[in-house]
């Protein structure tokens, strides 16, 4: 059986490419299809030599720097990609990859980290933040627009989409009415240590972003004197957020992975603020047995298990966190407090072994049944339009005339 695994590109390694390192592992003689690759050669290791194929953008100038402004040309150049001789087909998706083009008889298997976000619920603020002049956000908005039509047409060349959170589940159906199941991401939960005595200090760990919402938590502990904070994570808000910090919020900036793994194993609790897709560093937090207090929508759902108001345990697993219903400073103050008021009613112990059921083996497991279940759906197609075969007619075809180049 010949495998391809297509990801949007490849520049730097991040959550998406955890997954497709347990994906390559799955099908360790797969062929990598993807727009751009730019990766580092000391980042490389994960990729083990597998054959890649990268799209005509990869060839045009200035690129490598630049490949993220000549989005209007990726629809195309993902439907360029020829996989027509491949018998299963893996996309691994948070923009352009599961548009890829199948043809009859092929299976095809789309993991969705997200529907495109800049084409759907933050449009504006990505407009806001990267055109300053309205005449091209209008022009922006037109193009959008069309990539929503897009993005909703290949959709269904996805023959099984799984999605990596319930959150992102009902974003599949909000945003293509397609349906999904889900599979949350791989973490390598043995890279940390359960550390049973911890410290007197909260942490966090986000790239300063706004709609990673820090400044929440910084504003927060900024009502609590008495509670220290550590933000470790840089990005274009570090300024803002260090001149508005009280003297009980330390910004530590960038850290390298030892640092970040010795503050999450000594912190009392993890702290975030944000709406995320799945978060990744939740998972890492209660690997290293540290509990997690978390704006309660998004991925956060699937991974923290919330000590309920009344004390009670939510089913038969121990609680992990607790959760706040607003993304508002005295929210998470009631919570910090609430969480304080506790005592020893969340247990290391309990936050690591909730972890452990996100380790990267289980995912591996997991994903290679789900794609036994496509492969049979594939063959019942396959019979069934035997006598079309030989035509390597799509079975849907994702091209929109509205993106031809004459336009």
């Amino acid at each position: 059986m010949r495998v391809a695994v297509i990801h949007d590109w490849l520049d730097t390694c991040g959550g998406a490419e955890l997954v497709l390192e347990q994906l390559l592992l799955c099908y360790p003689e797969a062929d990598i299809f993807t727009l751009v690759d730019f990766m580092p050669e000391g980042e490389r290791g994960f990729l083990r030599g597998h054959k890649i194929t990268t799209s005509f953008i990869q060839r045009l100038p200035g690129a490598r720097r630049y490949f993220r402004h000549f989005l209007p040309l990726m629809p195309r150049a993902i439907e360029a990609l020829d996989v027509s001789q491949y018998d299963l087909v893996i996309s691994s998706s948070w923009a352009f990859a599961k548009g890829v083009k199948i043809s009859l008889g092929q299976a095809h298997v789309s993991y969705v980290h997200t529907p495109i976000r800049y084409a759907w619920d933050q449009q504006e603020l990505y407009l806001q933040q990267a055109i300053s002049r309205e005449p091209l956000r209008k022009l922006a908005r037109f193009f959008l627009a069309r990539l929503r039509r897009w993005d909703i047409k290949t959709a269904g060349c996805g023959g099984q989409l799984v999605a990596n959170s319930r959150f992102i589940t009902e974003r599949i159906q909000q945003c293509w009415q397609r349906d999904s199941i889900v599979l949350n991401p791989p973490v390598t939960v043995d890279d940390f240590t359960c550390t049973e005595v911890k410290d007197d200090f909260y942490v966090t760990v986000s790239r300063l972003v706004h709609y990673k919402a820090v400044e929440t938590l910084v504003e927060a502990f900024n009502l609590m004197p008495d509670k220290h904070l550590v933000v470790i994570g840089d990005g274009p808000m570090f300024s803002r957020l260090q001149a508005m910090a009280g003297p009980n919020v330390e910004l530590l900036g960038y850290q390298s992975r030892e640092v970040v793994i010795d503050h999450l194993q000594r912190a009392r609790a993890f702290v975030f603020a944000a709406h995320e897709d799945f978060g990744i560093v939740l998972v890492e937090a209660q690997a290293c047995g540290t509990p997690v207090i978390a704006y309660g929508q998004g991925g956060a759902l699937d991974s923290v298990i919330p000590y309920e108001n009344t004390g009670v345990l939510d089913g038969a697993c121990a609680p992990t966190g607790l959760f706040f219903d607003q993304q508002t400073p005295a929210s998470v103050v009631v919570a910090v407090e609430r969480f304080e008021a506790l005592g020893e009613g969340i247990s290391p112990r309990a936050c690591a072994a909730n972890a452990a059921r996100f380790a990267p083996e289980i995912f591996r497991r997991e994903f290679m049944a789900i794609v036994e279940r496509a492969l049979g759906a594939s063959d019942g197609l396959f019979a069934l339009h035997r006598d079309k075969l030989h035509s390597r007619d799509s079975l849907i075809d994702p091209i929109d005339e509205s993106w031809s180049a004459e336009e």
